[in-house]
């Protein structure tokens, strides 16, 4: 494992690390610790091994990409509406209301129609 200012690099690594406490069992923990000697890493650098495993897992399976599908239409949809709310507050020229013609409005202010 090599070291530039004291933060562990590893492949795919393209930003600030970022902590995360992540609370297990004491088996599991033995495990990993064991796990983590074996390798001759740190629990850490297994952990960030695993979970970076596990992603790139998640990013085949079927069910994750459907669910995927799913989230980015629900963000599309949201984005149009703002974009849309934006565009009405902001506009250079005033939306133009629809008004029945003054025929239409008469014809609605006789008796019987």
């Amino acid at each position: 494992m090599s070291e530039t200012s004291g933060i562990p690099q590893y492949a795919g690594a393209t930003s600030q690390m970022r902590t995360l406490a992540v609370r297990i069992t004491d088996d599991l923990r033995a495990q990993l610790d064991v796990i983590a000697q074996l390798n001759d890493r740190s629990v850490t650098e297994e952990i960030r091994l695993s979970l970076e495993y596990w992603i790139e897992r998640s990013k085949s399976d079927p069910q994750v990409l459907k669910r995927a599908e799913t989230v980015r239409a629900d963000i599309e949809r949201e984005a149009q509406t703002r974009r849309n709310a934006i565009e009405a507050i902001f506009a250079k020229e005033p939306a133009k209301k629809v008004t029945p013609s003054s025929r239409d409005a008469a014809k609605d202010k006789t008796p019987g129609s």
